[in-house]
């Protein structure tokens, strides 16, 4: 529930204090809370929230400014709405999570229904089950496979029942359901399709694969690090506006080749300066030859190693090929403060721990 009043405060020289003080107006803070606009930024805030259901939500001039403080001061924030903070997803676990919210729907569903036996879940047996093969520190493949065959048929009978029990809510009526079960009853049908196939054909590839059941967007991300070799969140393609401003070009959800990113990322440097760039700093990945055709077309310099095979180092041109790599790598140190930039996301705005349980509250 949203209450709210316009901002148009009295002038700080009107504020009663005791004492005899009075706030100063020349103040850092003070002077940022007469640049910002309250009442716009109120109205985006509320947009998604309901006016009449719910608690009644704190100010939106509170929360707006406890998260400029917060980026301003690199305070953490535990409580904040790029990895998600997922628990790490394995097929035994996801299925258990899934099954355990069948069961919530069938005792939702079953008392709302003249059945005079319940549908039976075979609960304990199953969570035993997941236990016996979870508590295990590691488990053989065999004995893996095992119990995720268990936790498929236990999770296929619940949505049966779940199926038959509603039968009794023809298509267009509303059921008892809360939004949010209904939300994960539609996920955990897909996850269900997704590890069926998956254990039936023996593969770990498939498309769109859920590793979330809260969070089904995320997606996971190879990344070949030596200690998360994995990544489950949104994958970001930035370059950086001048004055210490980086902007996001691309924010997506599934993996994707940044090396075809570049054209796109050029078209937006000239969109907000008026002319192409004069040299474009980038990892080797982005130096395939359809983006140095489209850059030498501009007559933009591309600051990465030329193509082909090295030349062999000789007596003869060891000092010329030193002369020629010194350029390239003075270039190359220019691209320092974009790496800065993830770091200081990472470290000072926590985008390596987003919290948010909705796409759109991660993005933002």
């Amino acid at each position: 529930m949203m209450r709210y009043q316009s901002h148009k405060q009295l002038p700080l020289a009107e504020f009663d204090w005791p004492f005899q003080a009075k706030l100063d107006e020349n103040n850092r803070w003070v002077d940022l809370s007469k640049c910002i606009p309250w009442d716009e930024l109120a109205e985006a805030y509320y947009r998604g929230l309901s006016k009449r259901r719910g608690r009644p939500t704190k100010d939106a001039r509170l929360v707006i400014g406890a998260v400029i403080n917060k980026h301003k001061l690199c305070l953490s924030d535990r409580e904040t709405v790029v990895p998600q903070a997922i628990c790490y997803p394995t097929d035994l676990s996801l299925l258990n999570e899934a099954r355990v919210f069948s069961e919530q729907i069938i005792d939702i569903l079953y008392p709302k229904t003249e059945l005079k036996a319940k549908p039976r879940t075979h609960r304990v047996k199953a969570r035993q089950a997941h236990l016996a093969i979870a508590k295990q520190k590691r488990p053989s493949g065999k004995a893996s496979r095992r119990g995720i065959k268990q936790q498929l048929q236990y999770l296929c009978r619940n949505l049966g029942h779940i199926k038959r029990l509603m039968k009794h809510w023809p298509e267009g009526m509303p059921n008892p359901l809360p939004r949010w079960l209904m939300y994960r009853y539609w996920v955990i049908q897909h996850l269900y399709e997704q590890q069926w196939e998956i254990y039936r054909g023996k593969s770990c590839l498939c498309d769109d694969r859920i590793v979330s059941i809260s969070q089904p967007y995320v997606r996971p991300i190879i990344r070949g690090k030596l200690t998360k070799p994995v990544e489950f969140g949104a994958k970001l393609s930035v370059s950086p506006a001048g004055e210490g401003v980086a902007c996001v070009d691309h924010l997506r959800w599934d993996a994707f080749h940044e090396g075809q990113d570049l054209v796109s990322q050029v078209e937006a440097y000239r969109k907000r300066h008026g002319v192409y760039p004069g040299v474009v700093l980038d990892d080797p990945i982005y130096g395939t030859r359809d983006n140095r055709r489209y850059l030498k077309r501009h007559g933009i310099h591309f600051a990465g190693k030329p193509l082909g095979r090295p030349k062999k180092v000789t007596e003869s041109n060891r000092e010329e090929l030193k002369r020629l790599k010194a350029p390239r790598r003075e270039e190359y140190l220019q691209r320092i403060p974009i790496e800065g930039k993830f770091g200081q996301g990472k470290n000072g705005y926590r985008l390596n721990y987003i919290q948010a349980k909705r796409a759109d509250t991660s993005v933002a």
